[in-house]
């Protein structure tokens, strides 16, 4: 632990509170990104959060892994027309983002590729590199996603379905007992490094989620984690969102930055048309579409349905469905446009 940790987390510890004090929502996601993100344009150094960060994502895994239950598994198969239109979703996404990013913002064809892809972010990095891209003008356009999305998307539930997230996103940690927090914790572990050695995307959250569904189906693991685990899981992705701003230029800003802010609202707009689809055939609930067919990040989508009382179920099977997708085809496609 450097003096560079210490403040990252004083600084995000700050923001944390501030929100609780304001009533804000998501005080824990919230509060710890927009101090790191301030700090970062203001030139603090910040320190990611590691290993750590990494093994308290695993509960957010754990915590859908818990949620699955005979009777979620036997509503799978009324999911399945909803489940289709998801390629087309990432099709448009696709057709209307790579020419923003080719034509308007001027990057090249790897980087406009990858930075239109609504994938997991360490995945795009990845495949963008590989294919000759600019990895840090990637890492500034979807951090930028992921942040324009998770600080819309709570003052638009707030206001339209009138939800309260500020409220503890499950019983407190001394209702929990203790061999169940040491099965979850165990199980948030060992899937996440069973995961990274079968080469799963995503391991830190898919893993445990897995693991944990068994067990949970099992009547092994008969609890979520705590809402204080949860709380805790939404300070590390804050500060892990906040700080890829570390070190930003001007020019990172005024071209990277503006690109992913316009991308962002590009695909809000795409989002909402896809939501109404599904609202007005009637496949699922409004809130559940709208969490579902927002292409923000997978670690952040799921604290938020976690807060929100959404069907994890469906809104966790949609993400991963796309962002499947995205890994399979994404570099496919990407060499035969060029």
């Amino acid at each position: 632990m450097t003096l560079t940790h210490l403040a990252t987390f004083a600084t995000a510890l700050a923001g944390a509170a501030l929100f609780v004090a304001l009533g804000l929502p998501l005080p824990w996601l919230l509060g710890p990104m927009i101090a790191c993100l301030i700090a970062a344009l203001l030139g603090q150094r910040l320190a990611g959060t590691g290993q750590i960060g990494i093994f308290m994502r695993t509960f957010l895994g754990v915590a859908v892994g818990a949620s699955i239950t005979p009777d979620v598994l036997a509503g799978l198969p009324a999911m399945a027309v909803s489940l289709s239109i998801v390629p087309v979703f990432v099709g448009v996404i696709a057709a209307v983002g790579y020419p923003l990013f080719r034509r308007v913002f001027g990057f090249d064809h790897p980087t406009a590729w990858y930075a239109a892809m609504p994938g997991g972010l360490q995945d795009m990095l990845i495949f963008g590199e590989e294919a000759g891209g600019d990895i840090r003008a990637l890492s500034l356009i979807h951090a930028t996603r992921v942040l324009v999305i998770v600080t819309v998307a709570p003052l638009i539930m707030t206001l339209w379905w009138g939800l309260d997230l500020t409220a503890p996103p499950g019983a407190p940690l001394t209702s929990v007992a203790w061999g169940q927090l040491a099965l979850m914790a165990g199980a948030g572990l060992i899937g996440w490094k069973g995961g990274e050695r079968l080469g799963l995307f995503g391991a830190s959250i898919l893993g445990p989620m897995i693991l944990t569904a068994a067990l949970s189906l099992a009547g092994i693991i008969q609890t979520r984690p705590p809402a204080e685990v949860i709380q805790a899981s939404q300070f590390f992705i804050g500060i892990a969102i906040g700080a890829k701003y570390m070190g930003i230029t001007g020019r990172e800003l005024r071209i990277d930055v503006t690109a992913g802010v316009v991308y962002s609202l590009i695909l809000a707009v795409i989002s909402l048309i896809f939501l109404e689809a599904i609202h007005l055939l009637g496949l699922a609930p409004g809130l559940d579409a709208f969490l579902a067919f927002l292409p923000g990040g997978q670690a952040e989508m799921v604290v938020i349905a976690i807060i929100a009382g959404a069907d994890l179920a469906y809104v966790v099977s949609h993400h991963i469905l796309r962002i499947v997708l995205v890994i399979l085809l994404a570099p496919i496609a990407a060499r035969l446009m060029r």
